[in-house]
């Protein structure tokens, strides 16, 4: 069961919200649109729907930050639940590709974050074992990652008294692509000592400790505590079982053929030639070790799929009676279109040289149809919903209405001022606003239009005497949650960022937000985007806008007129209910999975004073460090060229 534990009560517009939400789901409508306005407090409303439908849950969040902050608040309000985080593991990734034109060839390249992966990992592990969880993903969730039927039955049980002798334990444990280390023992190996294997589970979490006992198990342990039976998953995804691996090799080797075939029949041998060396090389590592790099691109012969087939995705880890919240939907559902679409594009080009089976076109993401046969029951969350979101409510039987509104702050908090100003002179006057507000102990949000410009900002601000920070997508991504904490505690009171500092971020200590360049109409300046921009500082008592431009944009005034209208409606109610706006009071949380690279106790990636940074290359150097040097000098280059660009 869903156990809801918070010390707040629904108010405002939440308890209608939640009633008629919860209505409709019993209803039997498929979509739904909770309208709610920047710190009306829908992450609650969704808690609270969660608690009273009792279904397994899905969000699917834009990006991963917001992913983070979300996976951080359901873990407080479902304690005693399954909350886990999915999102993309790649810290870096360069997709394999071909350009024609000039016959170059990318191999892929990605730096995999393990802490994502075991949380990957963790999730789907919940999924199969239980009901009461709830996923924060980011749109990774439609990518393939296998069976989970397969998953599954290759999966093990392991318990106290069963009959297996020690060196078939081993077997399979390497079946499920563990690795023996006994020495760098780390999450997905195992080690052999004596009677007794420990395998450090890829979750991450614990170890799992069996002892033999002859050639039965005497006793397994996870952590400290003494286990009556325990099922143990795959280290990666994709794997097949043993007897059916032998299957799906001999049906790669076949269509091999086939497609050399045609290579050679249309007179593309050096296509033919490279796609039989590749193809071969793959498979004798897929009959060895059971795994080879690249071997999603056989997914669909792994999985016994038909061509054209659509891949398992995360959404098939969940029991068929689930719930899909779409947070920030008219963000989140552009970004699901389009996945499929420029996968495809891309490999048909490897394809078409010989670079990967034809079959490869199916490890990819689902198509939007695809993704929305898979909906269950789905609410699209967002402050500005698009049309797309509002039409498909609309078009369930009986013309009943599904759009929800939660406009009213239970705070009485309103929207925020808007002032606009000319862009000339914009940084200096700008700074006098944000020491204003740190005088006030507030912090300030600072909007630019490219990640050049909020590294020069940022750099400039601090030359200013002004703590900064610049936030945008090169930051890594357990990174990002740090950022905002060190925001929100006071270690840095302006954060500058592109497009990452708008959707529901819960910064309540924000109280400015200046929008550099607002009149240049686009998808960073739109009505959507503005408006979404401005409610970061709308859970501030004394809350304020300042839009830099020198004309007045369609977008500019359809955002400030909805923004003023909504404005009025918190004023109506206040006046009404003699409400009185205060503050947001939201503890800040800390964050256990930010991986910062440390040096001697310094995160250089924060620091800007050169002259330092200097110092510690050459010592660094004298020290033989050049690596470290190295990486401190890439840093001084960076932060001299903002500054002349600036």
């Amino acid at each position: 069961m869903f156990k809801l534990e918070s010390p707040f009560k629904p108010t405002g517009d939440q308890p209608r919200a939640i009633e008629k939400i919860v209505k409709n789901l019993k209803a039997g409508a498929k979509h739904q649109v909770l309208l709610g306005v920047t710190g009306s407090g829908k992450t609650f409303t969704m808690a609270k729907v969660i608690e009273k439908s009792q279904k397994p849950v899905l969000i699917i969040s834009h990006n991963k930050t917001l992913a983070a902050q979300l996976y951080q608040e359901f873990k407080e309000f479902f304690p005693e639940n399954g909350v886990h985080y999915f999102v993309s593991y790649y810290d870096y990734y360069q997709p394999e590709a071909y350009i024609p034109q000039t016959d170059t060839y990318i191999e892929k390249d990605a730096k995999i974050n393990e802490e994502i992966d075991r949380l990957r990992h963790a999730a789907t592990q919940d999924l199969s074992n239980r009901e009461d969880v709830i996923v924060i993903a980011s749109v990774s969730c439609i990518y393939n990652i296998g069976s989970p039927e397969t998953y599954r039955e290759v999966s093990s049980e392991i318990k106290p008294g069963q009959k297996i002798k020690r060196k078939d334990l081993i077997s399979h444990l390497t079946n499920l692509q563990y690795q023996r280390n006994d020495i760098d023992f780390k999450p997905g190996t195992f080690r052999i000592r004596g009677n007794i294997i420990d395998i450090f589970l890829v979750t991450g979490q614990e170890i799992l400790k069996v002892e033999f006992s002859g050639d039965k198990i005497d006793t397994c342990y996870l952590g400290d505590r003494l286990l009556n039976k325990y099922r143990l998953f795959p280290a990666h995804f994709w794997v097949a079982p043993q007897e059916k691996l032998s299957i799906a090799i001999e049906n790669i080797k076949l269509e091999l053929q086939e497609e050399l075939k045609k290579l050679r029949k249309r007179k593309k041998l050096i296509e033919a030639q490279r796609l039989e060396q590749r193809t071969n090389y793959d498979l004798e590592m897929i009959k060895e070790a059971g795994y080879c790099h690249g071997i999603e691109n056989y997914s669909r012969h792994l999985e016994f799929r038909k061509p054209g087939q659509p891949p398992y995705t995360l959404i098939d880890y969940f029991f068929k009676n689930f719930l899909i919240f779409i947070d920030e939907s008219h963000v989140t559902l552009p970004q699901i279109h389009a996945m499929a679409v420029q996968d495809r594009v891309r490999k048909k080009t490897l394809i078409e040289y010989g670079f990967r089976l034809p079959s490869a076109i199916d490890n990819r993401p689902l198509t939007f149809n695809e993704f929305e046969e898979r909906i269950n029951q789905a609410i699209y969350v967002s402050a500005t919903p698009a049309e797309e979101e509002k039409t498909k409510t609309l078009r369930q039987a009986q013309g009943k209405k599904y759009i929800v509104e939660q406009l009213i702050r239970p705070t009485g908090l309103l929207e925020p001022s808007i002032e606009i100003r000319q862009t000339k002179n914009q940084v200096e006057d700008l700074i006098q606003e944000i020491k204003k507000r740190i005088a006030r102990k507030q912090r300030v949000l600072v909007l630019t239009l490219t990640k050049r410009l909020a590294e020069a900002l940022s750099d400039y601000l601090v030359e200013s005497g002004i703590k900064t920070r610049w936030l945008h997508a090169e930051v890594k991504t357990l990174e990002r949650p740090q950022i905002l904490k060190e925001l929100r505690e006071g270690k840095c009171d302006v954060l500058v960022g592109i497009n990452l500092l708008r959707e529901g971020l819960d910064l309540p200590e924000v109280a400015l937000v200046a929008i550099l360049d607002a009149d240049k109409e686009g998808f960073l300046r739109n009505e959507t985007t503005l408006i979404q921009t401005m409610g970061r500082a709308a859970r501030h008592p004394e809350g304020r806008v300042i839009l830099y431009a020198d004309k007045m944009t369609k977008s500019m005034k359809a955002a400030i007129w909805e923004v003023s209208r909504r404005r009025k409606i918190q004023e109506d109610f206040n006046k009404k209910h003699n409400i009185i706006p205060k503050p947001i009071i939201k503890a800040i949380r800390e964050w256990p999975f930010a991986a910062r690279e440390k040096t001697a106790g310094i995160e250089f990636s924060t620091v800007r004073d050169i002259t330092f940074l200097e110092n510690e290359m050459k010592t660094a150097a004298k020290n033989l460090d050049f690596e470290r040097a190295a990486g401190i000098r890439d840093l001084i280059l960076r932060l001299r060229s903002g500054r002349s660009r600036l």
